[in-house]
């Protein structure tokens, strides 16, 4: 009696291992969008409706938790917006309605207060910079004034964006390794990634030439910025260029996209280095760590959580879909949104769509990943300007 019991649990269990064999490669069919981009127009409709009210519950809730996430989400909706405005010219006007709404509205709060967009701990010491100013903030800034006037020009915004160019110039030149500080001695290759993307967009509006800057800010990374062991960029470190963090997953792929625009060869290596070292792929669900197994760290607020075994991180996870669409790696993005789709829990309502485990700037940056490409292009146009003048 107790051996057929025991021969009946062990066929139950030997089904049971052979119908998961069976699903798990299939499951992720469930979740695979027919095309990743199909989610754009849902996402943009939402996130317009937040953009275009002055004050919500999900923003003071994003600012709440962390200050900086609420620029972000505003960059991230800009430069999202910005796009659209260039991939559907007969929209533009409603497009451009919204990028106008962020800014005026990061502006007016920027003049409140000079750390409204910093964590508390922007006190604790004076920045070493003369300036002390936030790269954070002026590169972000920067680079929302240079997505505006690259899709058309406002001439009240070009000395606004003229005089953030030439502050977060003077910040990078004034840095020992040229890379400026986002907090007291403590600069990150996000910010200063962004800012130079910023120069960039910047030169190509107004005509000015800051590509030798550029090309020595490039210089200078490989020699003090770069990690010996994986090649990769890192993430923080001292105003004198000595590291604090090494290479993490939620800065490298945005500063690689960042850096198309700024040395397209760096960039790309860049790419292919973090996605050897940092991501995963099985049964057509895709994910990205925060660090390299041969660097491991402490996950911070930026970072989010991370799932034990796998090592899926949500913040690198969520940047790595801008780095697979800027760098037309449309398996791996496939597999992103296919993860995000089973797990971030696709809400649509009334203004369009959002994913319940996220926030506000999650949402934005993925917007952006599936919109990304013609403020590049534009970007990277000889004279384009000038042309259109």
């Amino acid at each position: 009696m107790r051996h057929s019991i025991l021969e009946g649990m062990r066929r139950k269990l030997l089904l049971l291992l052979l119908a998961t064999a069976v699903w798990l490669p299939l499951v992720h069919l469930g979740f695979r969008p027919g095309e990743p981009r199909e989610l754009a127009p849902a996402l943009a409709s939402r996130l317009r409706v937040l953009a275009m009210r002055d004050e919500s519950p999900e923003r003071t809730l994003l600012r709440r938790n962390n200050p900086e996430w609420d620029l972000m989400a505003r960059t991230f909706s800009v430069l999202s917006f910005a796009n659209l405005a260039l991939k559907e010219p007969d929209r533009k006007a409603d497009h451009l309605a919204v990028i106008d709404a962020l800014l005026t509205r990061t502006l007016r709060d920027e003049r409140t207060s000079d750390d409204v967009f910093l964590l508390p701990y922007v006190h604790r010491a004076p920045f070493r910079d003369v300036r002390g100013r936030s790269l954070f903030v002026d590169g972000e800034l920067a680079l929302m004034l240079a997505a505006r006037q690259l899709v058309e020009p406002r001439a009240d915004l070009a000395p606004l964006l003229r005089e953030r160019i030439d502050t977060l110039t003077g910040q990078l030149e004034r840095a020992p390794v040229l890379a400026a500080e986002s907090y007291p001695d403590e600069g990150w290759t996000f910010c200063n990634a962004i800012a130079l993307a910023a120069l960039r967009l910047s030169d190509t509006v107004d005509g000015r030439d800051h590509s030798e800057l550029r090309r020595r800010w490039v210089e200078s990374a490989r020699e003090h910025l770069v990690d010996a062991s994986t090649g990769l960029l890192v993430s923080s470190f001292t105003f004198d260029g000595v590291t604090r963090d090494g290479p993490e997953g939620s800065t490298l792929w945005l500063a690689a996209h960042m850096l198309q625009v700024v040395d397209p060869d760096f960039a790309r290596d860049q790419y292919q280095r973090a996605r050897r070292e940092l991501i995963g792929e099985v049964f057509g669900f895709a994910w990205a760590a925060e660090w390299p197994e041969t660097s491991p760290q402490l996950n911070d607020i930026d970072s989010g959580p991370t799932i034990p075994w796998v090592g899926a991180n949500a913040g690198s996870s969520g940047l790595a879909l801008v780095g697979a669409a800027a760098f037309d790696d449309e398996p791996l993005l496939e597999g992103l949104v296919t993860s995000l789709r089973f797990a971030a829990f696709p809400v649509t309502d009334g203004t369009g769509l959002r994913f319940a485990a996220g926030n506000p700037l999650a949402d934005a940056v993925l917007l952006y990943s599936l919109v990304e490409g013609p403020l590049w292009q534009r970007a990277m146009e000889p004279r384009a300007m000038e042309a259109r003048r």
